[in-house]
């Protein structure tokens, strides 16, 4: 080897060497940007998972039943919820398309119609079918999902039932219905009553010039009677429209019991009525009408219950504090009178129970039930300080042909418990007796008759002259406010109708008052005293009668208001 080639090879060497290390560097470069790639990396698998898991929590955790779709209905993905709204298992769910659930297939043509060419869809209404077959309102929201390329692949969105609000808005439409309809038999009911009133009071003009053995005598007395009855029948109007009498008085439970169950009896031949009641029963203090009010509807909800006919038992007995144990309240201390009503019905479950004095709640379908029957039963006897129980057991209604052991033997069927607080009967009678005997009481006073009715303004003066009043008439409110002002000083009494066109009775009391503000006034009107009159009595009026009235009641309304202090 030459001597200049044996030089070159340490150059050589350092330059290998410096490539190497180069090299080695830029291994090292290269190994640490791949372990901070690989480090961002997990760390963007790690939050990826913590948002998976954030939003499946929150989806799971949902409410609503929130899908995802494909546009063909194969369900990718639904939440719990979506489980429990529907009815599936997640293994029953796997073959389940989307269109299945829709009760009419149309909406699903029109969910997607709707969805592709929005690209979206808010509250779109539709109604689905449970697993077992249950059809229920849905509001459906959701939004279409794309392919990279941007075609529409599928759909995802949220499920939310509103069957039970659908039908409290049904059940609201109902009752608004029904108050209106009410509204307009309140209205018939006050014009019936005006006519009544006319007849009432030519009948008692009569009677009073008729000898008790004139051939007539008896006839006239029966139009009185029919004259009643159709006060009744205006009451029972005048009570749907919540404009019914409320007047607490001493009356027999029994006596109403019977009187009721014996006119449902007649419409509901199917149905045999078992009358069970305590001859020694105490009297109670209540108002008739909301009694009777109450024994109509648990009659009616029994007959529901039993639409193959059946038997109803009702029971009578007195009671007291300490054989209301065991109960969700604490009963006042005392005597009470129990009646117990129990039917041979298909009976409700724990469930419907815990609901049926809800006010709206019905198990009847709109078409048959408002839902306020019970409720309105529980108020009724709350208000008169009074409670109720009730106790049933699901299955089916028992046949209507029954032996008596059969009938008794405490069966399935539903039993309702009324306690209502007791007084003495022997007081009650007594009340009942001297009522009976009280007169008509005459007098001399000056009584100003004020009425729009020209037909009441003429008996209702008759009447009064008979029983030896002076008497003034008023045909509206502004001619009663004349007159009095010009004759105050010599009016003893005025009798003010309540329902008059422009100045009613309301406003002409009022006014009359800022005239004299010792002014007696006794109201009249074809309503009840509830609602209107009750205002016009709170600001001071000073008595109420409600029209038809017989002479005998005229005359006792009278004295009481001119006989006060």
């Amino acid at each position: 080897m030459k001597h200049e080639d044996l030089s070159a090879v340490p150059a050589q060497a350092d330059k290998t060497k410096e490539q190497l290390i180069d090299e080695l560097a830029e291994m090292r470069q290269r190994v640490a940007e791949l372990e901070a790639a690989e480090t961002e990396r997990k760390q963007a698998e790690d939050t990826l998972r913590e948002s998976e898991e954030k939003y499946r929590t929150l989806s799971e955790q949902s409410k609503d039943a929130i899908f995802i779709t494909t546009r063909k209905g194969e369900l990718s993905y639904i939440n719990q919820s979506f489980l429990d709204l529907f009815g599936y298992t997640r293994k029953e769910i796997i073959n389940l398309k989307a269109q299945e659930t829709y009760v009419n297939p149309n909406d699903r043509s029109m969910f997607r119609q709707e969805i592709e060419q929005n690209r979206s869809v808010r509250d779109f209404e539709v109604k689905l079918r449970k697993k077992d077959g249950t059809e229920m309102h849905c509001l459906i929201t959701a939004t279409v999902r794309r392919a990279n390329d941007g075609s529409i692949v599928g759909y995802q969105g949220i499920i939310r039932d509103i069957t039970e609000k659908k039908l409290f808005e049904a059940q609201l439409l109902q009752a608004q219905k029904m108050e209106a309809i009410g509204t307009l038999a309140g209205g018939i009911a006050h014009n019936f009553n005006n006519l009544l009133m006319s007849i009432q009071g030519n009948a008692s003009l009569m009677l009073l010039e008729t000898d008790p053995k004139h051939p007539h005598y008896e006839r006239l007395k029966n139009i009185e009677k029919s004259v009643q009855s159709g006060s009744k029948l205006t009451n029972q109007l005048l009570g749907y429209a919540r404009g019914g009498r409320y007047e607490v008085k001493h009356i027999s439970l029994n006596q109403i019991v019977k009187e009721t169950s014996d006119t449902f009896e007649t419409t509901r031949k199917d149905i045999r009525v078992h009358q069970d009641l305590d001859k020694d029963l105490s009297g109670i203090k209540a108002d008739q009408g909301q009694i009777e009010q109450v024994l109509l509807n648990l009659y009616v909800n029994a007959a529901d219950a039993m639409p193959q006919g059946g038997d109803l038992f009702l029971h009578t007995t007195n009671v007291t504090h300490e054989d209301m144990k065991e109960r969700p309240y604490t009963p006042k201390p005392g005597n009470y009178a129990l009646l117990t009503v129990r039917d041979t019905g298909v009976g409700m479950d724990k469930k419907t129970m815990d609901r049926i004095f809800d006010p709206f709640f019905t198990t009847k379908g709109l078409a048959k039930g408002t839902g306020l029957g019970l409720a309105s039963v529980y108020g009724i006897i709350k208000a008169h300080s009074g409670y109720i129980d009730v106790e049933s057991k699901k299955g089916q209604a028992r046949p209507p042909r029954l032996s008596p052991a059969e009938r008794d033997d405490g069966g399935q069927g539903t039993t309702f418990y009324i306690y209502l607080p007791a007084i003495e009967a022997k007081g009650m009678a007594q009340r009942a007796e001297g009522m009976e005997q009280e007169e008509m009481n005459p007098g001399k006073e000056t009584i100003l008759l004020v009425d729009d009715e020209e037909m009441i303004l003429d008996v209702g003066q008759a009447l009064l002259k008979a029983l030896g009043y002076k008497v003034l008439i008023a045909g509206s409110g502004k001619e009663a406010l004349e007159i009095y002002k010009k004759n105050k000083e010599k009016i003893d009494l005025v009798i003010l109708d309540m329902i008059m066109p422009v100045t009613g009775g309301g406003e002409t009391y009022d006014r009359m008052k800022e005239i004299n503000p010792d002014i007696k006034v006794l109201l009249s009107s074809g309503y009840s005293i509830d609602g209107q009159a009750t205002e016009i009595l709170k600001r001071g009026c000073d008595g109420f009668i409600q029209k038809p009235f017989t002479m005998k009641e005229l005359s006792q309304s009278i004295r009481e208001v001119l006989e006060k202090g």
